[in-house]
């Protein structure tokens, strides 16, 4: 589970993508690695999530993990599909359980401190905390790091271009889940050329960042 988080904590943005036609899933592929993001975390919101996945782990350049996992059924099907890393909103005991007993890093969703005493159990190093500003963003992070300092978030949910910064200057953060990156009308529509721009942008808002 390290190496996955030391490249997710390289990247520092993880682009969430809700994708219908997994047809498209190599040309997301192709636009976000032209913009510098080699990574996508693909929700099973959608029918052509799992299908999706199986494309994407076909690509060693790409880092593909699955999110909106609900189940360890659902868990088992990513990990045959070939996701890197399953994501979820919300702890289910069940879903981490499968995953650190098949050696498949985890990042369950959290958003109370009975959550982390959970993550805690599970002897946990990174957990997803969504929705980030919908559950009072920075402020809220900066109250749970006190009680819970061996644990490291990976935002999700309102961040933007405007907020990455101030998530990003925390040193507790690992990464933030982006789902400004490659919005599910952008595929439809084919405007491979917008994901590549708005990954760019995101790139050099990260150099800037860490300069």
């Amino acid at each position: 589970m390290d190496g996955i988080i030391g490249e997710i904590e390289a990247l520092k943005v993880v682009p969430v993508v809700a994708i219908e036609n997994p047809d498209d899933a190599n040309r997301l592929a192709d636009a976000l690695l032209e913009g510098g993001i080699p990574c996508a975390e693909i929700t099973l919101r959608t029918a052509g999530g799992l299908k999706a996945i199986e494309a994407l782990s076909k690509r060693p350049e790409f880092l593909v993990g699955a999110g909106t996992v609900h189940s360890d059924q659902q868990a088992a099907a990513v990990a045959d599909a070939g996701a890197r890393f399953v994501v979820s909103p919300g702890f289910n005991p069940k879903t981490v359980a499968w995953c650190k007993d098949h050696d498949l890093p985890v990042f369950p969703g959290i958003s109370s401190p009975t959550d982390l005493e959970m993550a805690l159990e599970f002897e946990l190093e990174v957990v997803k905390f969504f929705p980030a500003e919908a559950m009072g963003g920075i402020k809220t992070l900066k109250a749970f790091h006190g009680p819970y300092q061996s644990i490291r978030f990976m935002p999700t949910g309102g961040i933007s271009m405007s907020n990455l910064a101030d998530y990003l200057s925390l040193p507790w953060v690992v990464a933030c889940g982006g789902s400004w990156l490659a919005k599910s009308n952008l595929i439809a529509e084919g405007r491979f050329d917008e994901i590549v721009r708005l990954t760019a942008e995101t790139t050099s808002l990260l150099k800037e960042i860490s300069a």
